[in-house]
């Protein structure tokens, strides 16, 4: 995991040459790697969907199975680290030797930080200018407030890096350019590096004794009696517990440094038993169950991901926390409360499968033809049923209209975007009902054309775009009460309900949704008929008032209501709700709620004034400005995503092209009052409620 081009799918190549899964470096550049095998990844140079692969490492006369996930590091793929992260149990961060810790090195961090993932440092292009190694585990001591603790340190940076000091073992390691780094030798410390490598190896074992007692007791007595085994031992323990982050070094593109970083991987990073299982809740219920990772217990696997293959179809890949999967077997699937057969389970090898027999606890597996899944749905027996936590991902920030350019790919295209929705959570597809145009929302610009491209090259259909536009949503900020009846009559049973409510803005707590609050006293509202009334606030949100943008939160609290013994349904009461809402809102002060993403740019010094005048002319709000460790001035701010479309051209132009952006979705804030009406104005809204 890490920040754009920081070198992970160069790391990941290396990894599967020399563990023996490939006969030929792959290069992202030349479009030759295996991990990125979809064809947008190999024009671009960038990673889209997560490649899984399972490998095998000898270290210390024992043989390793390691399941590799490549994640894409760009923000608007931000759902692709999600949910790898959401089933593994470590991760290696790659930080550039020159930029550091980036914008979405920060991201995956905190991602990492939500799942408890224990992890290892990985400063990469240790040969490019400008390198600092050190400058670099400084930084994410400050910035990710991590102990991060340097386990070997390079021997020369920039053009001179020739190897680095392993100061576990005490040795330098050179690497041997013509076997395309697969053989390297182990020497004697040059003399002029030995008081610098004694050094780092005091501050290692200094750093990682407290997590081990018989080293913190060798380290109290005598600190010449400590052995390499006692510092792994202590390292790992330190990495599984959270509280170490083991840094390593090296330059995937030049072979140095990947195999000390896969021996690390085995010597620190935890497998599946140190993770000690997971815990899970019986469906329905708040009782929680555990499940040990034991081939034995009960199943219980996590589907993480949904890919369409255009061999096998709809290819679904799922971890196994505890007991198995078998070709020919069924599996439960806890939300939707159906079982389907396992015809057909793979291992994966990037993009190809090879066929299995079963996948056991700890694995990471792929099967076909089953139907009814959705990315977090967790698979089990049926008579020992388990609901996994499923994941969050975040809402789409930006929208554009599609429409195929010729009137029979109609129905390929509606095909299309839902086999595409289907593999991507924060992509969604909806039908404008006025309008009858299909939007289409995801996380950036980046985003949305990759889904355009695929339709054309996947699906075969060529489409028309319109103007990207912002996902706006709605908010209110007063609180009103309202009494609503709904009374119809058609002959026969009639239709009646009635609800005093009270409406609006959520706590402050709330962490987003219906906020639902039932009041009322006595038998003057029969409870059933409550989740009537919740399901139509809940619904009518999905459509604001101003321009039909959904409401992000609200707070409904019922107080009264009146119902007729033949008449009421809760059909009536979810109709009334809707209507209660609608006037309700009217008269609550409405108010539009816009994307605003938070902006980081890297320029050089004279540029710096030209850069802020003109975030400054797109409503942007300057957080920030400090000094890089390469000398370059890095700028934060906050702006809003309607004044950033075409921004890297721009900036481009500004800088002619020396400095570089990247932007994260931070929140919605309310748009000023003249915006508002203008935006309202546009979308064909109700000008007069604002």
């Amino acid at each position: 995991m890490a920040h754009i081009d920081a070198g992970k799918t160069t790391t990941s190549e290396r990894i599967l040459y020399y563990t023996g899964l490939t006969h030929k470096l792959g290069e992202v550049h030349d479009g030759s790697a295996t991990m990125d095998w979809m064809v947008q990844e190999q024009e671009r140079g960038i990673t889209i969907t997560s490649a899984a692969v399972t490998t095998h490492w000898k270290w210390n006369d024992k043989t390793y199975k390691i399941n590799l996930i490549d994640t894409p590091g760009h923000v608007d793929f931000t759902a692709e680290v999600e949910r790898s992260l959401r089933v593994l149990d470590g991760a290696v961060a790659v930080f550039c030797a020159v930029g550091g810790v980036q914008p979405q090195s920060e991201t995956v961090w905190h991602q990492a930080n939500k799942y408890g993932v224990p992890r290892i440092g990985y400063v990469n292009k240790m040969d490019r200018s400008g390198a600092d190694f050190f400058g670099v585990v400084n930084q994410i001591h400050d910035m990710l407030k991590a102990n991060a603790c340097p386990v070997e340190i390079p021997i020369g940076q920039e053009e001179t890096f020739k190897g680095i000091i392993d100061l576990i073992k005490m040795k330098a390691i050179y690497w041997h350019d013509e076997s395309l780094g697969a053989e390297y030798s182990e020497e004697e410390i040059p003399a002029d590096m030995m008081s610098e490598a004694r050094q780092w190896h005091d501050n290692l074992v200094d750093n990682v004794a407290e997590f081990d007692d018989e080293m913190m007791e060798k380290y109290l007595d005598d600190a010449s009696a400590i052995t390499r085994e006692d510092i792994l031992r202590a390292v790992r323990k330190g990495t599984v517990a959270q509280k170490l982050v083991p840094v390593v070094c090296g330059s995937s593109f030049r072979n140095k440094g990947v195999q000390p970083l896969l021996d690390y991987v085995c010597a620190f990073l935890p497998s599946p038993i140190d993770a000690d299982g997971v815990t899970g809740f019986i469906p329905g219920t708040d009782k929680e169950t555990h499940r040990k990772p034991s081939s034995d217990e009960k199943t219980a696997a996590l589907a993480f991901k949904i890919a369409v293959d255009p061999y096998v179809g709809r290819l679904i890949f799922f971890r196994v926390y505890s007991g198995k999967v078998t070709a020919g077997s069924y599996i439960f699937n806890s939300r939707s409360g159906k079982k389907e057969r396992v015809s057909r389970l793979f291992q994966m090898y990037s993009k190809k499968q090879i066929q299995v027999d079963e996948v056991s606890a700890g694995d990471i597996g792929a099967v076909v033809a089953l139907k009814d899944i959705r990315t977090g749905d967790t698979l089990c027996d049926e008579d020992a049923p388990v609901v996994l936590e499923s994941m969050d991902f975040p809402d789409p920030v930006i929208s554009i209209a599609v429409e195929p350019k010729t009137e029979k790919d109609m129905s390929k295209l509606a095909d299309g975007l839902a086999r595409l929705a289907e593999e991507d959570p924060t992509f969604t597809v909806k039908v404008d009902e006025e309008s009858g145009q299909t939007l289409i929302s995801g996380m950036g610009e980046l985003h949305l054309d990759i889904i355009v491209d695929r339709l054309k090259r996947e699906f075969g259909v060529e489409c028309n775009q319109g103007r990207p536009q912002v996902s706006y949503k709605e908010a209110i900020s007063k609180t009103v009460q309202i009494r609503e009846e709904y009374k119809k009559q058609t002959g026969g049973k009639g239709h009646y309900a009635c609800i005093v409510v009270e409406v609006g803005p959520a706590d402050p707590d709330w962490k987003g949704g219906l906020q639902f609050v039932d009041a009322t006293k006595g038998e003057a509202l029969p409870k059933t008929f409550l989740p009537a009334i919740e399901k139509g606030f809940s619904n009518a949100m999905k459509t604001g008032v101003l321009i039909g943008a959904p409401m992000e939160s609200l707070k409904v609290t019922v107080l009264d209501g009146k119902y007729h013994p033949v008449d009421s349904d809760a059909l009536s009461f979810e109709v009334c709700a809707n209507n209660a809402f609608r006037n309700a809102c009217v008269k609550a002060s409405p108010s539009l709620m816009e994307p605003v993403m938070s902006l980081e740019v890297v320029t050089p010094e004279e540029n710096m004034g030209n850069v802020i005048g003109d975030l400054n002319k797109r409503r942007g709000q300057v957080e920030g400005m400090e000094t890089n460790h390469s000398g370059a001035k890095v700028v934060k701010a906050h702006v809003p995503l309607s004044e950033m479309f075409g921004y890297v051209t721009a900036l481009r132009t500004i800088t002619s092209g020396r400095a570089t952006s990247s932007m994260t979705y931070e929140r919605h804030v309310e748009v000023a009052k003249t915006l508002a009406r203008q935006v309202v104005e546009e979308h064909g809204g109700n000008v007069a409620l604002l």
